[in-house]
């Protein structure tokens, strides 16, 4: 998993592929001369930390080639991310239509690809600053950018269930969504023909 990195961090990590490429050791001491011990231990410990770099021996280091790393860059790594977090969220709109379809319906790309995260109002505090260590942009109801990122929608009531590792809206509520769309129309006839009619769930849930 590779993670965008400051700018002290980029151009230490062009400092080392410069003169090692991808293929030779350097050690710590590279930077001796260069900043202060804390520095150091702060621009290894980032570039190592984000992917940019891997420690091949005791003490010595590689640089992770620079085309793996961009691409690596726009990987996705939302769901495996908020697996960590410790407050409750729930996939809501179009990603809850992902989730329950079993991911017939996809409504991201490289590009693009956004998340819709139900969260209570009085957690948002906790979940900028969980997403912003990740250096995953967030947005509260809405926004849009390059790659990944998270559409944050504070409630003060939430409801969810869990599948595959995930929270997420309920499945009747998630269909409901999809039937009311066209556009939707396959991840609907998949999710009716996997769980049954939308009508009926209540039954089951």
């Amino acid at each position: 998993m590779f993670e965008e990195i400051p700018s002290y961090g980029l151009r230490a990590y062009a400092l080392f592929f410069s003169k090692y490429g991808s293929r030779e050791e350097f050690k710590q001491s590279e930077l001796d001369w260069i900043v202060g011990q804390s520095m150091k231990k702060k621009i290894f410990s980032l570039l190592l930390r984000s992917g940019w770099i891997k420690k091949q021996s005791r003490n010595g280091y590689k640089c992770v080639d620079p085309e793996k790393v961009i691409k690596g860059l726009l990987d996705f790594k939302v769901y495996d991310i908020i697996k960590t977090s410790d407050k409750k969220y729930a996939f809501t709109g179009l990603s809850a239509i992902e989730i329950w379809s079993d991911y017939s319906y996809v409504q991201r790309g490289i590009a693009k690809s956004p998340f819709f995260i139900k969260v209570f109002k009085k957690d948002m505090g906790y979940w900028k600053a969980f997403f912003n260590k990740h250096n995953i942009p967030n947005y509260i109801d809405s926004g849009s950018t390059i790659g990944e990122y998270i559409i944050l929608i504070p409630v003060s009531r939430l409801e969810c269930v869990e599948k595959d590792g995930l929270f997420v809206e309920k499945l009747k509520t998630t269909m409901q969504l999809a039937k009311s769309n066209d556009i939707y129309l396959y991840a609907y006839n998949y999710m009716r023909d996997k769980h049954g009619l939308a009508e009926d769930l209540s039954k089951k849930i």
